[in-house]
């Protein structure tokens, strides 16, 4: 295990060291109510008083109630600023407007959201002189378990290298609110959605994977796949170079 107290020492200095180098007056992520942005908040506020969580509810009513809740939870727990604006509407003119040149397919559809949310957090960042704090793991960025362009997008990332195991050991060692470690795992994107049961696998085969090099046969072929099939959003984008 690994020693969380001088973790936390690094990281919040970390995240105060860029703070220094980019200038900025503040922080802002996006609170979901989920382990990744509950220790990211945590992080970020001691590390900077001025920051901000913004709670994006969009399409799925889980957004509205469970997660806001758990996110108001850590977030009055830890003294961080929250704001809350729905998306929803902007979701649905924008599914509108599509409507008119394409069929939007359900993985396009899905995807909208983490997108929109994208953009709230940089139009706040650059109103208010803030960077944006990304909340993506090591397991999720592995088998490319977040949406490019959305979550996946961010200007630093302070917990990108712990495994899911590693989030919760740590906010266990944070006293984090027992309404964000004992929840399933979910991105919220559609009710009734959690992120094992769509991968296929436990979290725990993927850490085991991480960790150790080795899980059981089932989980390590889609493991696999799901590796090789999102590499791209792992890699620069690709620019032509003429020798």
């Amino acid at each position: 295990m690994r020693d969380y107290k001088k973790e936390f020492e690094n990281r919040v200095a970390f995240v105060k060291e860029l703070l220094a180098e980019s200038g900025a007056k503040g922080i802002v992520y996006g609170n979901s109510g989920g382990k990744d942005s509950a220790l990211v908040g945590i992080i970020c506020k001691a590390a900077c008083d001025n920051t901000v969580g913004l709670i994006m509810p969009c399409s799925s009513r889980r957004n509205y109630e469970l997660d806001a809740k758990d996110g108001e939870t850590v977030a009055k727990q830890f003294n961080i600023e929250t704001r809350t604006i729905d998306l929803t509407p902007v979701k649905e003119a924008m599914l509108t407007q599509l409507g008119s040149v394409t069929e939007v397919s359900k993985m396009a559809d899905v995807n909208i959201a983490p997108r929109l949310r994208m953009t709230t957090l940089y139009a706040v960042a650059a109103s208010e002189g803030r960077l944006v704090a990304g909340t993506g793991n090591r397991s999720e960025a592995y088998v490319g378990y977040f949406t490019k362009w959305g979550d996946g997008a961010h200007d630093f990332n302070p917990i990108g290298d712990l495994t899911v195991t590693e989030i919760f050991e740590f906010l266990r060692y944070l006293n984090a609110p027992s309404c964000i470690i004992d929840k399933a795992p979910s991105a919220g994107l559609f009710d009734g959605q959690t992120d094992e049961q769509e991968m296929g696998f436990k979290y725990a085969d993927l850490d085991e994977f991480l960790l150790t090099g080795h899980t059981n046969e089932k989980a390590m072929a889609i493991i696999d796949r799901m590796h090789r099939g999102s590499e791209h959003k792992r890699k620069p984008i690709r620019t032509f170079e003429d020798d």
